[in-house]
């Protein structure tokens, strides 16, 4: 009986002498407090170069594999050679389409990540496929003349009827040219320029719109599907022209839709409504804020328009800080945190924010450690097999909460894989040319 109280008096004092233990190390006076590494939910710190590639590779080679460059027979799949195709030939299906705006979004972060990493495989990732395009489509052509209303894989190329069509998909392609790849393609950007620059539909002060859902609507996205096309032929050609209409439909857009007080803009505006529900739709914002990264790349530093679009991509810049996640991400509606956090409109801003903190147009300072942050949060949604979750899927305009905060996710949704190509191509520029450190346990620029 003495043994059993004697062993279990020496438990008790262990115990209590392991409590003080506990207690002592981890009290304000025996530990940095401050110092204490905290339970991030997204990884924290500057990501070395190696790892931003070794997620840019894991994209690719999924992207690579998910698109075939092939023709097909419709019934028999088949393959069929460029000079043999007929009104029963269609693109070999893959996951994604290889005509669409996303995926000119996705040719242009290809080429950009070939251009930081020096890996060639992802420049020649655009110019096979462009080249592929520049042979298909002067064949599909003259079946289209014989006979307009026969199936056609590339009929948005050869007609275009919207702006979707044309500006994503003309702007790669003008780069493609640009970086010496597939000049075939000329005629084809300029029957894309003549449909945004004469045939797509405007208000009576020229600014780009459409007539649904509502007549005479601008939707803030329509920037993206035209202006960096605009954009770019400005530079192909050297015509002011081009640089003066991109001005103007920036800043008309902006008088509109950009709300100074949130500094973001509502989605969706009609002409004939006295009164707007303003939802901030994110991955709308990250389209507006890319359309001013896209023309200050190229817009002459002499340019008049030039500091006013500057200007409203710094307010712009500004007010989408405000708005990120402490996950690093940002909300499918900017201003609404219980919407749920969406990776498309993060990877856009990532690439933008450091690209303008690249460029000198905004503090790095301020802005590295967001991009980076965005980054980071960007990562931990590309699965194993190197697709991106977490990305809405093509979305219409509304003037209600639910539309927004319901629309569906999905790997599929092809507008997430161009960002996230642009984004990790841009955060190498930035961790190459600047050095981040922590210091007291945050994340820093070093001058």
């Amino acid at each position: 009986m003495k043994n059993t109280r004697r062993c279990i008096l020496i438990v008790c004092l262990l115990e209590l002498c392991l409590v003080s233990f506990s207690q002592n190390r981890g009290t304000d006076v025996t530990t940095p407090l401050h110092a204490l590494k905290p339970d991030y939910k997204v990884p924290y710190g500057a990501p070395t170069v190696d790892s931003v590639k070794k997620v840019l590779d894991k994209v690719f080679n999924y992207l690579d594999a998910a698109t075939p460059v092939e023709l097909v027979n419709r019934r028999s799949g088949e393959s069929v050679t460029v000079n043999k195709a007929d009104t029963g030939t269609i693109f070999k299906q893959g996951d994604f389409r290889l005509v669409s705006y996303e995926w000119g979004v996705t040719y242009s972060g290809m080429l950009l990540a070939g251009a930081a990493t020096g890996d060639k495989k992802y420049t020649d990732y655009t110019n096979r496929r462009m080249q592929f395009i520049s042979e298909v489509v002067p064949v599909f052509k003259t079946i289209f003349d014989i006979n307009p209303r026969a199936p056609n894989p590339v009929r948005s190329i050869i007609q275009p009827r919207a702006l979707d069509d044309a500006g994503a998909l003309c702007a790669a392609m003008i780069k493609t040219v640009r970086a010496g790849g597939a000049p075939t393609l000329r005629p084809w950007i300029d029957n894309f320029a003549q449909y945004i620059s004469t045939k797509e539909f405007r208000l009576k002060d020229g600014t780009l719109a459409r007539n649904r859902p509502q007549k005479n609507t601008l939707w803030l996205d329509d920037l993206y599907m035209a202006v960096p096309a605009l954009a770019q032929m400005g530079k192909l050609t050297g015509d002011k022209k081009y640089f003066d209409d991109c001005v103007k439909q920036i800043l008309q857009f902006s008088e509109r839709m950009f709300n100074k007080e949130k500094g973001v803009y509502m989605h969706g505006w009609v002409q004939e409504m006295e009164t707007h529900p303003q939802f901030y739709w994110a991955r709308a914002n990250g389209w507006a804020i890319l359309t001013m990264v896209e023309l200050l790349d190229v817009l002459p530093e002499s340019h008049p328009g030039r500091t006013q679009v500057l200007q409203q991509l710094q307010a712009h810049a500004k007010g989408l800080a405000s708005y990120q996640s402490g996950e690093g991400f940002w909300h499918q509606l900017l201003n609404r945190p219980d919407s749920y956090l969406e990776t498309s409109a993060t990877a856009i801003y990532a690439y933008c924010l450091a690209r303008a903190a690249n460029k000198g147009w905004i503090d790095k300072l301020a802005y590295g450690p967001m991009a980076i942050l965005a980054w980071n949060a960007v990562t931990t949604k590309i699965n194993s097999k190197g697709q991106v979750e977490g990305t809405c899927v093509g979305t219409g305009m509304a003037f209600d909460p639910a539309f927004y905060y319901y629309r569906p996710v999905n790997v599929f949704a092809a507008h997430g894989y161009g960002p996230v190509l642009l984004a990790g191509a841009e955060i190498t520029s930035l961790l190459k040319n600047n050095t981040f450190e922590i210091n007291d346990s945050s994340l820093q620029l070093k001058k």
